[in-house]
């Protein structure tokens, strides 16, 4: 199994960390999805996805839903919806552009993560999309490598709730605050825009700001 990079070899070839890391990868590292594996994901409410785009620039998103939204097809292939979000696309980008992401699943709590890594497409799919309520797009991720990972670093934070803003079973979720800037109504979709009128109008960027510092986004 090709796991590390030349790179990666000099670094640990740097710090005396080759037969360490080797043994590492012997015992943790796998390019199938155990039933810990699966079980762990399938509980998780959030994630973490990295993606890169053709100039290898990379960036981090954080993808929440309801437990279970990353759905297990099977050991080789998890699926995720893509709800709707600002409009840059840059994670969808970077998918249908070099398909290599990565996904970080964390237990806060116990602590305990998992780490994937992935070949990934997109769909838009009618009949894939209305297994996931109120998708606009789904990933399809082909398991490359996962492993857990030692949790000795992770903070303990406790949960509190559930953001209201996640699809219910229909699809629906309510309007994004930030949405309602009034800078922005020009810019958004007619559906957008009359959702901002029966949401009660239009707000400053500094009601925003402070709606945002307040939690109330």
């Amino acid at each position: 199994m090709a796991f590390y990079t030349d790179s990666q070899r000099e670094q640990q070839a740097l710090h005396d960390s080759q037969r360490l890391a080797d043994a590492v990868a012997g015992a943790i590292v796998q390019t199938e999805l155990s039933p810990q594996h699966a079980g762990f994901i399938a509980s998780r409410d959030f994630f973490f996805l990295s993606t890169v785009n053709g100039r290898g620039e990379p960036t981090v998103s954080y993808k929440g839903g309801a437990p279970g939204f990353v759905r297990v097809d099977d050991d080789k292939t998890l699926s995720f919806p893509i709800f709707d979000g600002n409009g840059m696309f840059l994670s969808a980008g970077n998918i249908a552009e070099t398909a290599k992401i990565g996904m970080l699943f964390i237990d806060f709590e116990t602590p305990d993560r998992v780490r994937v890594q992935a070949t990934a497409t997109l769909s838009e799919d009618a009949s894939a999309l209305a297994e996931f309520p109120g998708a606009i797009a789904l990933v399809q991720a082909r398991i490359d490598h996962v492993f857990i990972n030692c949790a000795r670093y992770i903070h303990k934070h406790q949960r509190l709730q559930s953001s209201p803003h996640v699809p219910d079973a229909t699809g629906a979720q309510p309007h994004a605050t930030w949405k309602r800037i009034d800078m922005l109504q020009d810019h958004l979709s007619d559906a957008d825009r009359e959702r901002t009128r029966e949401a009660g109008g239009s707000i400053t960027e500094e009601q925003y700001g402070q709606a945002l510092m307040n939690g109330e986004t």
